[in-house]
């Protein structure tokens, strides 16, 4: 049976390069970077070679990067530590972000700060005059993600970023999804915090980071030790550290020829699905999206259905729907954008990756539309 893996936006393998060169900090480069004899000093090396290689990737200071141990805390990082620097004040994102950010937001309006959620299209898209209009004089933070990972829309951050830098409200971007896969120029962007994680662009799980610009007012969240200029306290995860710097540095050699060939394969499984399958529609912007990213809505079937139904065949793909208590509900990303139930029950979002072939999507195809011939005969119509 092939297998075909189509859930890279979830996670990806660690590249061979990078795993190779993480190995050593396993067993033979194992002090701790904090320590002042050699021990600690080669593995501090590899900290600061790690460090240079994302700077120089975001053309920033080695000093304006922090390492975190994933992209939901770099996002917990980037929100509260902008609103605690300032005390009280108003935020502003929008409906469709990650729940590492939405949930973030949620607990600081328990504590009393004030958060505007702003609406999308039908695209998913935020538009920059909505943003504009959010703003209050009390306004002290704006967080939105660069590309949506559920359907792959890509947000227009240049004109938002242009909104904050008018008002003088700094502009936090969530870029799990886009880091290592697009250009990213946070000068030309507007952005004054920018979350990337490792477990996206084939490196390790576990390590993340957090740009900060220099002069930006930001709190710690995480207390104890001096680690990361006392930006973030514990001991860094070295080898992690270490296999971030390596996976930025394959992405800048590989990614402007990657995301040409997704662009080319997304297309093909799209015009291979939409086409011979009856009643269904791609999600999110048709050309405004992630070069390897394509969520499907499928009218009538679930898809969870469709997810173990591919799954019997090799397919790794994912659910645009969540399991809640028992009850099978719509992503919030499409209610936010108005997809009406019947279809947004069947939504099923393919992300390609390196390794992806032709041969793969044409594999897809052939099995996509028998399962759902089948799972819409022993499914009533209006039951999804």
């Amino acid at each position: 049976m092939n297998r075909v893996y189509l859930d890279h936006n979830a996670s990806t393998p660690v590249h061979p390069e990078v795993l190779a060169e993480m190995l050593p900090y396993f067993a033979e480069v194992f002090g701790n970077p904090s320590s002042i004899h050699a021990f600690g000093r080669e593995a501090r090396d590899g900290l600061d070679r790690a460090r240079e290689r994302v700077a120089r990737f975001l053309r920033v200071s080695p000093q304006e990067i922090v390492f975190t141990s994933g992209g939901t805390e770099s996002d917990n990082f980037a929100v509260k530590g902008l609103a605690y620097a300032r005390g009280t004040g108003h935020l502003i994102t929008s409906k469709v972000e990650h729940h590492a950010v939405l949930r973030t937001c949620q607990a600081l309006e328990a504590q009393g700060f004030d958060v505007t959620y702003v609406g999308v299209d039908a695209y998913g898209m935020v538009d920059p005059d909505d943003v504009r209009r959010a703003i209050r004089s009390d306004t002290i933070a704006i967080s939105l993600m660069h590309a949506n990972s559920e359907v792959g829309t890509l947000q227009p951050i240049t004109a938002i970023g242009q909104v904050a830098r008018e008002h003088g409200v700094p502009l936090h971007v969530d870029a799990v999804q886009t880091f290592g896969k697009i250009p990213l120029d946070v000068d030309a962007l507007g952005i004054d915090a920018l979350s990337f994680s490792s477990h996206k662009i084939y490196g390790p799980k576990g390590v993340a980071g957090l740009y900060v610009r220099k002069g930006t007012r930001m709190v710690a969240i995480q207390h104890g030790g001096e680690h990361e200029r006392r930006r973030r306290a514990g001991t860094e995860n070295v080898a992690g550290v270490v296999g971030l710097g390596k996976a930025v540095d394959v992405r800048a050699r590989d990614m402007h020829a990657e995301a040409e060939g997704l662009t080319a394969l997304r297309s093909r499984l799209i015009d291979g699905v939409v086409g011979p399958v009856p009643d269904v529609r791609l999600s999110g912007h048709p050309v405004e999206r992630l070069p390897g990213t394509a969520s499907f809505l499928f009218r009538h079937v679930e898809s969870e259905s469709i997810v173990l139904g591919l799954d019997l065949k090799g397919i790794g793909v994912s659910a645009g729907s969540a399991c809640t208590a028992g009850n099978v509900e719509p992503s919030h990303v499409l209610v936010a954008m108005g997809v009406p139930l019947d279809w947004a029950m069947g939504a099923v979002r393919c992300s390609l990756g390196r390794t992806t072939t032709a041969e793969d999507i044409d594999y897809v195809i052939e099995c996509v539309e028998p399962l759902v011939r089948k799972l819409r005969q022993v499914m009533p119509v209006g039951a999804a």
